[in-house]
């Protein structure tokens, strides 16, 4: 004979009480999941809004550092591969250097010459004034031993006085030259490698510099601009490669690219 004694009210239905609860508990917490990003209304972003912030620093300035934007360089540190997914899909490449304490980004480049990648920045090639300036502030920070980054401090003089050594013996024009050297220096702070100071005249050198300048890329270029200023022959050239790696030949000049998108301002340092 079967007992068909009812089970107590406590334990009748116990299983799918508890299915039910399990079920509601995780439509919350999808609910959560898809809401706690939403910064607007109608946002489906997947970054929060720190992330997105670092996302933003990394496309409109040249680079994000510890220095220049702490928040978001903590947020590079944190969220690197979702911030190196969404440059990804912008055929942007994501490039961190955690013992210098910066991030910057670069235009993909396709492995296939037949195809070619859609572009959201402009290669713009350093004048030869530019390039000398760069070259100076690298060997600069390469001296210098200093702990920390960014100790380095040149002034306006010495960087003329710097670039004033390679040009050529018939540049007469001193007011074109020392402007041509002023346009340089405004650049550079445009893209942060120099950074101000409360003095006019003075700039800190941004260690972001030596990224942009590995060693045998300043040798290469030192050479070549101690040639050029020699008026060597051509053949005395042939220490380099037709082009170097992120360089561009035109004519006479040998000449850095810089990656251009959005106009950064230069920021003031004490």
């Amino acid at each position: 004979m079967s007992d068909t004694t009812p089970a107590p009210a406590h334990e009748m239905g116990t299983a799918d009480t508890d299915t039910a609860v399990i079920d509601v508990d995780r439509d919350d917490r999808d609910d959560r999941d898809e809401s706690s990003f939403a910064l607007f209304e109608g946002d489906e972003g997947r970054l929060d809004d720190l992330q997105r912030r670092a996302l933003v620093a990394l496309l409109k300035h040249t680079y994000v550092s510890a220095r220049t934007h702490a928040d978001e360089w903590r947020a590079v540190l944190d969220a690197e591969y979702q911030l190196r997914s969404r440059l990804n899909d912008l055929f942007l490449e994501l490039h961190v250097d955690r013992d210098r304490e910066v991030a910057w980004k670069r235009q993909a480049r396709s492995e296939s010459q037949r195809r070619t990648f859609p572009t959201l920045l402009r290669d713009v090639p350093y004048t030869r004034e530019e390039t000398i300036v760069l070259v100076y502030l690298r060997m600069r920070l390469r001296a210098d031993t200093r702990p920390g980054p960014d100790q380095v401090v040149v002034d306006r003089a010495e960087i003329l006085g710097h670039v004033s050594g390679f040009l050529p013996a018939s540049s007469t024009d001193r007011t074109r030259d020392e402007a041509r050297v002023a346009k340089a220096i405004e650049r550079l702070i445009t893209a942060r490698i120099l950074i101000r100071t409360t003095d006019p005249d003075r700039f800190r050198v941004a260690s972001v510099v030596e990224v942009l300048l590995p060693l045998e890329r300043l040798v290469e270029l030192d050479r070549w601009l101690h040639a050029a200023a020699t008026d060597a022959p051509t053949d005395a050239l042939d220490i380099l490669p037709t082009t170097l790696p992120g360089t561009a030949t035109d004519g006479a000049e040998q000449r850095l690219q810089s990656d251009t998108d959005t106009d950064d301002e230069g920021e003031t340092d004490a």
